[in-house]
This record gives C-alpha cells, structure tokens and sequence, in this order.
C-alpha cells in the first residue's frame, strides 16, 4: 500500500548521492532518550499513539514516510521520512503530517511530548541505502555523505538526520533509509 511521503525537487542526482529541496512541511515530533534504535521506537509508538486517535478529536491520521530522526541539540529542518539524529543521548523523532493538513487543521496531541510545528524550506545532501539501518551504518554512510559534500564544496546547515521510509515488517535487504544534512543553499 503506497504512503504519501514529502514532496522534493532533485537538484542533482550523482550514484546514491542528492541534493533535494524541500517546501515547508507540517510535523509531529518528538524528543526521546536512548540509543539509536531504542530511541526510534520509543519515539515511533508516541508519535503513532497521536496519529492512530491520540489527539482531542479521537481522529486516525494516516501515516506518511519516512520516519526521521535527529539529535536533538541541534536545530534540524528535516521533516521527512522518518527522521532520527542523537546528541547526548537525546533524540527528535519525526512524522512529517499528510499535506491535506496545516497547523490549525491538525487535532490537538492528547500527549503533552507530541510537538506540532511547521519545519523551513530546506535543502538537503542525501545518501539513500538499504537494510536495516544500525548505528555503525548510519556512521558509516554519513561519513560517506559528508566526504561527498566536502568533494562539492557544499556547507553543513545543520546536523544529520536518518530516514526510515518501511515498516518493521520489511525484509531487510529491501529496506530504503537515508542520511539527510540541511545544506546551505
């Protein structure tokens, strides 16, 4: 079944590599402690408690993709998938809303963590890859994003976020993630 995900203009497109600029998108986060994967899922079932009726209207939201995560320290403009980024320990975890929805449209979270913000237009370096994402391999791809960028003299806005764009279920090798950094334009 086809999940609504962000819209983007590709900039540039050079193996796994891209430049992508985002409009601004509608959000649901939010911040979570742990591990990379413990704080993903810690922050994935708060996140699905809103959009499944945990809000005052009791109204189902459909989920989107990606998931991100992203440390939580730094200010990050990803907005989709799921997106996921650590700093000591804390993390933003992110649902970008469907775009029939806007901030006054959205119901209100029954959980004071979920936070509904509006994130910037933004312009993202990006590194697509597949399974399933351990920390050792969002390391490694994020070092192999920012060796790209520095090759095209591009300047980091913000810090990495990872994307998970599939559910639990899927197998591993079929599995699309991202590493996502703000650039500055």
């Amino acid at each position: 079944m086809a999940v609504e995900e962000p819209a983007f203009r590709t900039l540039l497109r050079d193996g796994a590599f891209e430049i992508r600029d985002y409009p601004a998108l509608v959000v649901a986060e939010v911040t979570v402690t742990g591990g990379q994967k413990a704080a993903a899922n810690k922050g994935f079932r708060l996140l699905a408690g809103y959009i499944f009726g945990g809000n005052r209207r009791k109204q189902s939201i459909a989920m989107t993709a990606p998931v991100a995560q992203q440390p939580a320290s730094e200010t990050i403009a990803m907005t989709a998938p799921v997106v996921q980024t650590q700093t000591a320990g804390e993390w933003v975890v992110r649902f970008t809303m469907p775009s029939s929805f806007s901030l006054n449209t959205l119901p209100q979270p029954n959980d004071a963590r979920v936070r509904l913000r509006v994130t910037p237009p933004t312009r993202f370096a990006v590194i697509r890859f597949s399974g399933l994402a351990e920390p050792d391999d969002v390391t490694a791809k994020t070092a192999a994003l920012w060796a790209w960028m520095q090759q095209r003299h591009l300047r980091r806005a913000g810090p990495p976020s990872l994307a998970q764009y599939d559910p639990p279920w899927t197998l591993w090798f079929m599995r699309r993630n991202e590493v996502m950094i703000p650039i500055e334009p």
